[in-house]
This record gives C-alpha cells, sequence and structure tokens, in this order.
C-alpha cells in the first residue's frame, strides 16, 4: 500500500516530469478517426459505427471478434442523468456491429455504475413498464456490489468520509508509527472486473463535459472513477483526483483489454458540468474513436474551450485539467493535439 507521503511524492514526480520533459520531442499520438452523422438517426449510427470499427480493424490489425471469453464489454456513461448520457443509437449501433462479427447477443454487456441514474436515463427499465431497452443483454449495475473483486482494487490513503478532527488524529497516529483511524476499506476503489476479467475486450462511450475538480469529464473518468467503487472522496481534492485518475489508468490489466473510446457528439457540455444543464449544451454531428483516451480527452477540451470563450465564459486552464498531463506521463496517452493524425469518414454525406 502506497504511504500519504508516498501519494504526494508521485503528484510531484509527475508535476516535475511534465515540466522537464515538456521541451522534448513529443510521440505521435495515436489516430483519431472522426466519422460526420446527417441526423443522429438508429440507421446513421449504425452505417456510421461499421465504418469507423471496418477501418480501425484494417488500419490496426486486430480485429474485434470473439476471443476465448467470447465476451465484450461496453462502459456507458449515464451520471449527469437524464439528458446528458451516451446515446442509445451509438450502443444500439455498436451492438449490431459486434453481434455481426460474432458475439452472442447474451456476452455482449454494458456496464454502468448507479442504479438510479442508469434508469432515470433509460439504460434500466422503468419500473411501471417493465421494458428492457437492450433485451437479451446483461446490465451490470457497479454500485450493487455485485461486480466487484475484494483482490482487484485502486489503494489510496484518502478517506471515504472526511472529518477534519479525526483526520488531524490520523495524521498524529501516522507520525507516531500507529494505526490510522482510517479503515482498511475506506482506503480502497474495487474495480469493476467483469471488464477485464470476464471479456475478451472492451469498449468506452464516454459523454463529455466540463468538471470543476478534473477540468474535463470525458473518456478517462469513465474509465476509472465511474467505473470503481469508493471514488467520491477523490473529488473533495482538485490534489488527489487528477493523480487517481492518471493511476487507475494505467493499471495493466484495465488498459489490456481497453481497445477503444468511441464518442457520439450528438450533446456534450461545456460549463457547469458534470450536472446536466441543456443551457450549456453544444451538438455537434459527428464521432469520434480512437484508442488513445487522453488525446480525445484533449481534442474534446479544446472543443470546450473554444465555446466557453465564444460564450463569455473562462477558459479551463492547463493546471485545472493536470489529468491529462499525470495520464500522459504514466504511459497511457499523449496530450499533443497537434500531432494527432486524423482519419475522416463520410464526408461526403
Amino acid at each position: 500500500m502506497r504511504s500519504f507521503l508516498q501519494k504526494t511524492a508521485l503528484v510531484l514526480v509527475l508535476l516535475a516530469c511534465a515540466s522537464a520533459r515538456a521541451a522534448q520531442p513529443a510521440a505521435p499520438a495515436a489516430p483519431v478517426w472522426e466519422h460526420r452523422l446527417v441526423d443522429f438517426s438508429d440507421a446513421d449510427y449504425r452505417y456510421a459505427v461499421e465504418q469507423l470499427l471496418q477501418n480501425f480493424e484494417s488500419t490496426t490489425g486486430r480485429p474485434l471478434v470473439p476471443g476465448t471469453k467470447k465476451k465484450v464489454g461496453l462502459k456507458i456513461y449515464s451520471d449527469s442523468g437524464p439528458g446528458l448520457a451516451t446515446p442509445f443509437g451509438l450502443v444500439r449501433a455498436l451492438i449490431v456491429s459486434l453481434e455481426k462479427r460474432g458475439f452472442a447477443t447474451e456476452n455482449i454487456f454494458i456496464v454502468g455504475l448507479n442504479p438510479l441514474r442508469l434508469r432515470l436515463t433509460g439504460y434500466l427499465p422503468n419500473f411501471s413498464s417493465g421494458i428492457l431497452p437492450f433485451p437479451g443483454h446483461p446490465v451490470y449495475v457497479l454500485e450493487s456490489g455485485k461486480f466487484y473483486d475484494p483482490t482487484w482494487f485502486y489503494d489510496s490513503p484518502l478517506p471515504s468520509r472526511f472529518d477534519p478532527i479525526s483526520n488531524d488524529q490520523a495524521v498524529k497516529n501516522a507520525a507516531g508509527g500507529k494505526a490510522t483511524t482510517t479503515t482498511e476499506e475506506d482506503r480502497k476503489s474495487f474495480l469493476a472486473t467483469p471488464l477485464f476479467l470476464d471479456a475478451d475486450f472492451w469498449i468506452n462511450l464516454p459523454v463529455y463535459t466540463d468538471h470543476q475538480v478534473l477540468g474535463v469529464n470525458g473518456a478517462l473518468v469513465n474509465a476509472t472513477l465511474w467505473n470503481a467503487s469508493n471514488t467520491f472522496r477523490f473529488f473533495k481534492s482538485p490534489a488527489t483526483a487528477p493523480a487517481a485518475v492518471a493511476e487507475m489508468s494505467a493499471i495493466p490489466e484495465l488498459r489490456e483489454g481497453w481497445v477503444l473510446n468511441l464518442v457520439s457528439l450528438q450533446l456534450y457540455q461545456f460549463i457547469g458540468g458534470p450536472y446536466f444543464n441543456s443551457l450549456y449544451t453544444v451538438s455537434e454531428p459527428r464521432i469520434l474513436m480512437s484508442a488513445d483516451p487522453v488525446i480525445l480527452d484533449a481534442l474534446m477540451l479544446e472543443k470546450i474551450n473554444n465555446v466557453r470563450k465564444r460564450n463569455g465564459f473562462d477558459p479551463v486552464t492547463d493546471d485545472d485539467a493536470r489529468m491529462l498531463d499525470f495520464a500522459q506521463q504514466l504511459g497511457v496517452g499523449s496530450i499533443d493535439t497537434s500531432r494527432v493524425k486524423y482519419i475522416k469518414l463520410g464526408e461526403g454525406k
């Protein structure tokens, strides 16, 4: 387990690395695919997603077909509540393409965090109707506690409950070599094991908003803090949260099967997030896709800042979005948007 000093040292080391490497030539970012949409209909999404996946397979040489486990996971986003969740059309289109590649219906599962928000956004059936939005496809609700394994967790000394008095005493106890008042369970954020233990691979389907602690809420956060238990404690600290996202996204087992990030720009929010506010949303008729979650977050942060400036709001600063730099230093991806190789599809539509 890391001590508090070790965790603090990590942040300092990452900041030092960022400064030291700033003058070094950056490695080319992973390709970013972009497909233009027309009307956000199911047919529109099906065509675009299939073209994107085919191009990814031909470009990378990695077929998105069943392996030994014969399962695939889809990590959706519903945590801003109704109005700002992963579009159903995108999920339906991805399911069609995966079934076309040989995955059985029951082996394509959906992962979300909160049961109430999943129900309010339609990913779980309404109590009155009982109609399943994705018949035959399991929906794993992480906060049910059924999909965590006690051997797989991210450890942090930040407690799940903050109390200035008890935490001050905890520091004193630690200094004297005694056990702190923080329980062992408080230190752990358990990971969503179905994505990396049960599936051949998984696909991240974020939605973008700004975030007052992390700068941008998108691919990295959807795969980490919205994908584990006991993570709301991190949002209380602008120093701890970026390091937590970066460290969790760099976990080798989580990264190994995390093949793609696929985001529809049907709706994203540029201020006031992650809570949904329709007054501050933007829509663009396109899908972005990359194996690199960092470059997607960096590109979307540029878009968010451009819209903020047009509407008279201050941009999100580099200091506000330190998690992107931290994630780059840990080898998760690149933040150099100037070196992105775009593969644009559907331009003639």
